[in-house]
């Protein structure tokens, strides 16, 4: 059976080439749609920033790696998408640690 979970680790081996941080953990990954009775993997993704050239080669990276790396895939389309828009906030703590970025403080709330 495909998992999103499994796609999600998988995808952990795909990098933007300019920054060393996986695209999961840069927040890049925005859904996973996972069809078991015919083997079909839908991503939507998006990147840093809409005139990132590496668009075209980031998401053929993902596709090929889940195609080769997940049990049971068929068929996957990973699609780019610009909305919403990509912000440092949606990187993990770990990829803001990595690269410098202080944790956003929470605002109390009244």
């Amino acid at each position: 059976m495909i998992t999103k979970e499994r796609v999600m680790e998988v995808l952990k081996n795909c990098y933007d080439p300019e920054i060393p941080i996986n695209i999961v953990d840069m927040g890049l990954i925005y859904d996973v749609d996972v069809n078991n009775e015919e083997g079909k993997i839908h991503v939507k993704m998006t990147l840093t920033g809409p005139g990132c050239p590496s668009h075209v080669m980031m998401s053929e990276d993902a596709r090929m790696r889940i195609l080769t790396s997940v049990d049971g895939v068929k068929d996957c389309v990973v699609e780019v998408v610009w909305e919403p828009p990509w912000h440092p906030r949606m990187m993990s703590p770990e990829a803001k640690k990595q690269l410098g970025i202080p944790e956003e403080e929470e605002t109390p709330t009244p």
